[in-house]
């Protein structure tokens, strides 16, 4: 009885633990640098989890490795709740570009909620002569066409590749080192091809000097509603999504979990605008939800990755 007493008080210990959490600073890891989309769209939601819960949600940015390192910190964390991590596309692309990654984009983690996500757009330089999805396809097989990314094995970058595999054909790959330089380039006609986050592109479409053919969601956009679907303008079944949630260290306790679930929930429809204002829409659900949504993404990159040859090495 002795020996079970430590036991039993770990147990009945843990619910108090999550009701009063978190009773000091909680650190957020985002993969990527300060100004991007991730570290955007955590900063709201940390602004917002600061508001609600009394205690600072510290944003710690750890630009490098595909976000390997933020991944691996939060892997390796003590799971209480207090090191979580901004989640999003390259969480579970990385693993399959760079060999030896500190982490398992799935075993290792406690998805807590999906919170928002955007579509890309497919847009051509002013020069091409293609006025939708269908026409573009059929240029490509008469002509070499060339596409932008912000670096080898970004969702971009893998977008491109899907959209070549989907419609039996082929572009070149010109990678930049920013999403900001790809759309400059594509502004100024260095290349034919782009796909770029919505929240990026909509000043220059609305400016006319780069053309929208089609965004990657099988819906189209809220922010976009006059841009068709590539899946319904010919390649059928094509979906590509940013998306950005939160997670933890596996084995944090479901309550605390739930608690940073059930906040979440609650503050998106009040953040709806501001996330709408850098192209994003709001999604929630429950932390199961986002664990499937996160295998499902992760097998799909896999074989986009497979089918690319894309190594980041």
């Amino acid at each position: 009885m002795k020996l079970l007493a430590p036991l039993v008080a770990l147990f009945v210990a843990l619910p108090v633990t999550a009701q009063n959490y978190p009773n000091r600073p909680v650190r957020v890891l985002v993969g990527l640098g300060p100004g991007g989309g991730s570290d955007t769209v955590a900063r709201i939601m940390t602004t917002k989890l600061t508001d609600v819960l009394g205690q600072s949600f510290v944003v710690d940015n750890r630009p490098s490795a595909g976000g390997a390192i933020s991944s691996e910190i939060v892997a390796k964390a003590a799971p209480d709740g207090y090191t979580l991590l901004a989640m999003s596309p390259t969480h579970v692309i990385t693993p399959s570009l760079r060999s030896n990654v500190g982490y398992d984009p799935i075993r290792d983690f406690a998805p807590i909620t999906l919170t928002v996500f955007t579509p890309y757009v497919l847009s051509v330089r002013n020069s091409v002569a293609a006025a939708n999805i269908r026409e573009l396809v059929a240029l490509a097989k008469t002509q070499r066409l060339t596409y932008a990314s912000s670096g080898i094995g970004g969702s971009n970058h893998l977008a491109a590749e899907l959209f070549k595999h989907m419609a039996s054909i082929d572009m070149i790959h010109v990678p930049y080192k920013s999403g900001a330089q790809a759309n400059s380039a594509l502004i100024a006609g260095e290349i034919h091809v782009s796909f770029t986050a919505i929240g990026g592109l909509v000043s220059h479409l609305k400016a006319g000097r780069v053309r929208a053919l089609g965004v990657t969601s099988l819906k189209r956009s809220a922010a976009t509603p006059d841009i068709p679907t590539i899946a319904e303008s010919g390649v059928p079944g094509y979906e590509v999504l940013g998306w950005y949630g939160l997670g933890s260290t596996a084995k944090t306790p479901p309550a605390v979990i739930n608690k940073l679930n059930a906040t979440i929930n609650r503050a998106l429809p009040e953040l709806k605008e501001r996330y709408a204002n850098i192209g994003t829409e709001i999604a929630g659900g429950s932390a199961a939800e986002f664990a499937a949504y996160i295998k499902t993404e992760f097998e799909k990159w896999v074989r986009v990755v497979k089918i690319s040859g894309a190594k980041a090495e």
